[in-house]
């Protein structure tokens, strides 16, 4: 089934998760217990990560999504990405998608491998977009968008012009990259208005758990990071109970005024770790 539905009928506010394929060699069966308790929480769907290159991680990711579909009755959304491939190898992947009943894709350029060549035959998200819309109106396209800019645009001018080439180009719903300050966000959504991007956008919320970690994702991300955000990882740093305590509330907040203000819905990165999930959606169960 197309997500479509979600926001033509804006009947509530979408609730997302985004989990990742096990890591290579690893069983699919080893995120059962991960599955169980998301899909407990009634999501409106799971997207899975799709790798940077190697068909092994491009089929683990479609058949994680079919297990989503088959086993847990959550729409899947995949990862989709095209650096590093050909035509031909993303109307393959669409046809195995569409054999097993997948119609709802997250299309993206993906990571520069440096063990991989590119391909040079898609060169941006939007070339993915507009070669699948080409093909037909069988997906629902979701595209990425950056409330703080994408690291490697030129201007926050020219990455909303990109962001706008997606919508044209067929994607009907967005999904914000992660961000620790709500002000950054509602920014985004007025210059994304202005830019006359009318696609819904999904706000990407990522709970603090590792120092480390968030600090590398926000680097990653182009992702900055609040003073207030700062102090709570500097004081509860080396007390990992303490820094998941706080992580949890800082992020629920977030929730809370995100949806009070009316936001289309919340994406949240789950990083596989369902219990920071479950604590997540417990705290905004009636909110949503």
């Amino acid at each position: 089934m197309k997500l479509d539905y979600l926001f033509e009928e804006k009947k509530k506010q979408v609730l997302s998760f985004e989990i990742f394929p096990p890591k290579h060699g690893a069983a699919l069966k080893n995120i059962d217990e991960t599955l169980e308790i998301l899909s407990s929480l009634h999501p409106d769907f799971i997207s899975i990560t799709f790798g940077a290159g190697g068909s092994a991680v491009n089929n683990k990711t479609i058949e994680l999504a079919k297990k989503i579909k088959e086993t847990y009755h959550i729409e899947p959304v995949v990862h989709l990405t095209c650096l590093n491939y050909t035509k031909e190898e993303i109307t393959g992947m669409l046809n195995e998608m569409k054999e097993a009943g997948i119609y709802n894709l997250l299309a993206l350029r993906g990571d520069r491998n440096p063990d991989i060549e590119p391909k040079k035959e898609f060169h941006y998200a939007s070339d993915l977009i507009r070669f699948i819309r080409q093909q037909g109106d069988d997906f629902h396209i979701c595209a990425a968008c950056y409330p703080e800019t994408h690291p490697a645009a030129e201007s926050r001018a020219a990455d909303l012009r990109h962001l706008r080439e997606k919508v044209e180009c067929g994607a009907t719903h967005l999904l914000s990259q992660l961000f620790f300050d709500n002000d950054t966000f509602y920014r985004f959504l007025e210059d994304a208005a202005i830019a006359g991007i009318d696609a819904p956008i999904e706000a990407g919320i990522m709970p603090v758990t590792n120092k480390a970690q968030i600090e590398r994702m926000a680097t990653m991300c182009g992702a900055s990071l609040p003073e207030k955000y700062k102090r709570i990882m500097q004081k509860y740093e080396d007390n990992k109970d303490a820094l998941l305590d706080a992580g949890l509330a800082y992020a629920i907040n977030q929730i809370v005024d995100l949806l009070a203000s009316g936001v289309d819905g919340i994406h949240l990165y789950t990083m596989n770790n369902p219990t920071v999930a479950r604590r997540i959606c417990d705290g905004v169960r009636n909110l949503i």
